[in-house]
């Protein structure tokens, strides 16, 4: 994880404010109507990180060039943060069913190999022993609780 990314809290509240163009009791007043959440010092003290400036930006145009009420732009934001989580739910979703159905594929083929061995009576050396196609390996080592080694 990169110390310092975009996310890492890091500007006090009057270069956050000259950053982002606002004034520091704008950005009092946003982070209190729940707009926008800097993290907090030990002494309470907001730390705001570059997200939260771009955030601070987004909200000043959508009230100044668009128009909308501080409520609307709350309303906008909650329903950005909620279409930004259901499309990474979409996401995995989607490399779940991926997942099952390459799964699927290799059961249809074990399968099909299986009938084949039925029809021409093959046996092998054990039965179903080339069927199951082994993916990965792992050893476990197991020791009992309060056992010194």
């Amino acid at each position: 994880m990169d110390p310092f990314g975009d996310d890492t809290p890091v500007y006090v509240i009057s270069v956050a404010a000259q950053l982002s163009g606002l004034h520091p009791q704008t950005l009092r007043t946003y982070d209190r109507l729940g707009l926008v959440s800097p993290g907090r010092t030990q002494g309470r003290g907001r730390r705001y990180s570059m997200r939260d400036i771009v955030l601070l930006r987004e909200i000043q145009r959508l009230s100044q060039e668009e128009g909308v009420n501080l409520a609307g732009i709350k309303h906008i934001l909650g329903l950005q943060r909620e279409n930004a989580r259901l499309g990474d739910e979409l996401q995995r979703a989607r490399e779940a069913l991926q997942d099952l159905a390459n799964e699927l594929e290799s059961t249809r083929a074990v399968a099909a190999r299986l009938a084949q061995q039925r029809r021409h009576g093959d046996s092998g050396d054990a039965p179903g022993s080339d069927l199951v196609p082994i993916r990965a390996t792992g050893v476990v080592v197991w020791h009992e609780r309060g056992r010194e080694q």
